[in-house]
């Protein structure tokens, strides 16, 4: 059988406290006859709600397979350690060698941080390359063309919009006009 346990370490122990705590687990259900198939240690992460006056932990996923008795074990070793804040443990009905989906949700990040950091440098080795007489020639010779488009585009979107803007301002005033009159007979009905 195989088991997930997935535990929350007090978040004012340090990392290596954290690793020396899964190791003592370990060795634990080792002891009685388990094996752990997967660790992943996933870091200080912030709780849902706050446990003993806490909003963040590091969590420590943990997959064993083995009898019951390892569980056992691994369960009792968890209920004296004080340090644990809370666990989790659920049967699994078939073992997957991937990665959970919080590592493979971190993994495509760092890659992506990676790629940021790598793509500045090719862009400027590639941008030192092109030859600077050829770009500019080009940007002059679209320039006069591109300022004549430009000019001859916004002078009717610069009229549509100043349209635009008047005729809500002028239906709202209309509106705020109809309502006044229309408070003021409601007012002179009411109190003849």
């Amino acid at each position: 059988m195989y088991y997930e346990t997935i535990f929350i370490v007090n978040p004012d122990i340090s990392q290596e406290n954290t690793e020396k705590l899964t190791d003592d687990l370990v060795a634990k259900i080792e002891k009685v006859g388990g094996r752990i198939v997967k660790r992943e240690n996933w870091g200080s992460r912030p709780l849902s709600y706050s446990i003993a006056k806490r909003k963040r932990g590091n969590y420590v996923l943990l997959v064993t397979d083995g009898e019951p008795q390892a569980l056992q074990a691994l369960e009792h070793a968890i209920s004296l350690e004080e340090r644990i804040i809370r666990t989790l443990t659920t049967r699994l009905t078939e073992l997957s060698d991937k990665p959970s989906p919080l590592m493979r949700r971190a993994k495509p990040a760092e890659a992506k941080t990676e790629e940021a950091a790598a793509e500045p440098a090719e862009a400027k080795t590639e941008e030192a390359a092109a030859e600077p007489a050829e770009a500019k020639a080009e940007e002059e010779a679209a320039e006069p063309a591109e300022a004549k488009a430009e000019e001859a585009a916004a002078e009717p979107v610069e009229a549509k919009a100043e349209e635009a803007v008047a005729e809500p301002a002028k239906a709202k005033a209309a509106k705020t006009k109809k309502a006044t009159k229309a408070k003021k007979t409601d007012g002179a009905k009411a109190s003849s």
